[in-house]
C-alpha cells in the first residue's frame, strides 16, 4: 500500500469514529490534508490575526514583532532578525538587488520548484489542452491533489492546483503532458532557467522532492519569479487566493492558496511556498505597490512570513516610482498615405512606471520609440502600430507599452488617388 492510500485509509477510519461525513471515495478533503512536504513548523512567531488586506505590511498599526535570530549573521547584515539561511529581495523589472544574504549559496528549493514548472508550461503549451493523469502522478509522494489515473483535466486548471496547494501529482501530470517524461521536462526547466540567468540551478524533477542534484539559489529563484511576471496568466495563477473546479476531490470543490502573504501583505501577488526536511521552510513571494514589483526569497527559514515581511518593508523603504509614460499620452503625429486625412496623432495604450532607487544608482533608463515613419490608409482606431521600450544601461528591456492609432481613416477613392497623382506631376 503506497503512502497516499495509507493516509486515505487512516482518514476514513478517523472520520467514521467521529461520525463525520467522509469525502468522496474515502479521501481526506484537501482543506484538512497535512501535506508531507509542507509540514507546518512554527510558521509565525506572533499570534496570527485575521488575515485581511488591512492587516498588511507598511500599514499604520501593523507590525511584526522582532524575534531573536538563533542563527549567526554577519555583523553588517541590515536585517539581523531575518532567520533564513539564504535570502534576497529584488525589484523585478530591473533585477536591482535591495538586500541579499548568501544569495548564491546552493540550496534545496522544495516546492518553490513548481514556479519553474509553471513558467515552462506557460511558455510551451496552451491552457485549454487536456491533461490525462497517468500512474506516476497517482503514485506521487507528498502533497497531493488526489488525482486518479485516467482523469482528464485542462492544463490551466491543473496549474492552479499545483501552485495553490502544491500538488506533486499535478506537477508530474503536467511534466508528462508537456515534456513526455518528468526527466525530459526537468531538463527543459533547467535549460530555460539558465537561459534566464539562473546559472546556479539544476532540476531533476518538476515538484521539488529531495534529490542531491536538484538545487538552486535565492538569486536564481528571484530571477525566475521576475521572468514569470512577464508572462500571460502567471500572475493570475500565482496570485489567486481561492479557486473552484468540478474535478477537485473534495465536497467543497475549493482550493485555497497556502501562501499566507496574499492576506498578510498589502500588494502581495504570488508566488510559492515549499518545505522538505532537506530544504527547510522556503518561500518565494512577491508584492506590488505604486507600480513597483518586488520579489522576495527566503530559503531554510525558521519563520517564512515574518522574514518575508521584513524583506518587503526594507525593500519598499528603499525604492520609489516614477511614471515615464502616461496612459493615452500622444506620442507623435504621423502622416497618412492615401488617406482621407493627411495625418493622425498616435498615443500610448497604457503607462510605464519605473522604480527609482535610493542613492541614484541604477536609475538610468533610455526610451526607445519603435514607430513607423508613416501610416497607410485604411487605418482603424486602436490599431497597434508600434511600441515604446524602456532599456537599461546593459541593454536589457525593462518595460514597454504599445502605441495605437486614434482615428478611423478611410482610403481615398480611386478618382481622388488618380487626381492626386496628376497634381503631383505638375508640382
Amino acid at each position: 500500500m503506497n503512502c497516499k492510500k495509507f493516509l486515505a485509509a487512516l482518514t476514513t477510519i478517523a472520520l467514521v469514529f467521529v461520525g463525520a461525513e467522509a469525502a468522496p471515495e474515502g479521501r481526506m478533503p484537501a482543506s484538512e490534508l497535512m501535506r508531507i512536504d509542507e509540514t507546518p513548523r512554527s510558521e509565525v512567531a506572533r499570534p496570527m490575526q485575521t488575515l485581511t488586506s488591512e492587516n498588511s505590511g507598511m500599514n499604520p498599526g501593523y507590525s511584526v514583532t522582532p524575534i531573536e535570530n538563533t542563527r549567526p549573521v554577519a555583523p553588517d547584515d541590515a536585517l539581523p532578525n531575518v532567520t533564513a539561511t539564504a535570502a534576497i529581495v529584488i525589484e523585478a523589472s530591473t533585477g536591482h538587488v535591495l538586500y541579499e544574504r548568501n544569495p548564491d549559496q546552493r540550496m534545496f528549493p522544495a516546492s518553490t520548484t513548481k514556479m519553474m514548472t509553471l513558467i515552462t508550461a506557460l511558455e510551451s503549451n496552451q491552457l485549454d489542452e487536456i491533461v490525462t493523469v497517468g500512474p506516476s502522478a497517482y503514485n506521487a509522494d507528498g502533497s497531493t491533489l488526489w488525482l486518479d489515473v485516467g482523469e482528464k483535466i485542462p492544463l490551466g486548471e491543473l496549474l492552479y492546483g499545483m501552485m495553490l496547494i502544491s500538488g506533486n501529482d499535478g506537477a508530474i501530470a503536467i511534466a508528462e503532458h508537456c515534456g513526455g517524461t518528468v526527466a525530459e521536462f526537468a531538463a527543459r526547466m533547467t535549460k530555460r532557467a539558465q537561459e534566464l540567468g539562473a546559472t546556479g540551478t539544476n532540476f531533476i524533477n518538476a515538484n521539488g522532492l529531495p534529490d542531491e542534484n536538484h538545487y538552486t539559489t535565492a538569486r536564481d529563484l528571484a530571477i525566475m519569479a521576475a521572468h514569470g511576471f512577464t508572462l500571460p496568466h502567471f500572475e493570475e495563477i500565482v496570485g489567486a487566493k481561492e479557486v473552484s473546479f468540478p474535478w477537485i476531490h473534495d465536497t467543497t470543490k475549493l482550493l485555497r492558496n497556502e501562501n499566507q502573504m496574499l492576506w498578510l501583505y498589502r500588494g502581495a501577488n504570488g508566488v510559492k511556498t515549499g518545505y522538505t526536511d532537506a530544504a527547510g521552510r522556503c518561500l518565494v513571494t512577491s508584492a506590488k505597490q505604486n507600480g513597483v514589483q518586488l520579489i522576495a526569497v527566503v530559503l531554510d527559514s525558521l519563520y517564512i512570513w515574518n522574514d518575508s515581511i521584513f524583506l518587503f518593508d526594507y525593500g519598499f523603504g528603499r525604492v520609489s516610482s516614477q511614471k515615464l509614460i502616461e496612459p493615452g499620452q500622444v506620442v507623435k503625429t504621423l502622416p497618412i498615405i492615401s488617406g482621407r486625412r493627411k495625418s493622425m496623432p498616435v498615443k500610448t495604450a497604457g503607462e510605464i512606471v519605473m522604480p527609482v532607487f535610493d542613492g541614484g544608482e541604477s536609475n538610468a533608463y533610455s526610451l526607445i520609440y519603435d514607430l513607423p515613419e508613416t501610416l497607410k490608409a485604411p487605418v482603424t482606431s486602436g490599431e497597434t502600430i508600434g511600441k515604446i521600450r524602456v532599456v537599461l544601461p546593459d541593454g536589457r528591456e525593462a518595460a514597454s507599452v504599445d502605441v495605437v492609432t486614434t482615428l478611423d481613416v478611410e482610403q481615398k477613392s480611386f478618382f481622388r488617388l488618380v487626381l492626386d497623382k496628376i497634381r503631383g506631376l505638375f508640382t
